[in-house]
């Protein structure tokens, strides 16, 4: 299994969503598609996580002693 950068395991994810929205999926095809849906949400939330701390860890090395917060991002601001 190659390893997927975050945007295409999310790209991957948002058809598993548009695929499991669609009512004519039989119940076991849902099954598979929310199973595989759970791992691509889990490798994208591990990537994440694995970015914030590095962002976290430069701002440290950045600040030589200052205080940095870090505030979740929001979209609306964006």
């Amino acid at each position: 299994m190659t390893k997927e950068s975050f945007e295409e395991a999310l790209a991957q994810l948002e058809e598993v969503v548009a695929k499991l929205e669609d009512e004519s999926v039989g119940l076991e095809e849902a099954l598979k598609l929310f199973e595989r849906g759970v791992r691509l949400a889990r490798r994208c939330r591990t990537q994440l996580e694995g970015v914030e701390r590095r962002v976290e860890q430069l701002l440290a090395e950045a600040s030589e002693g200052e205080e940095q917060k870090t505030e979740p991002f929001s979209a609306e601001e964006a």
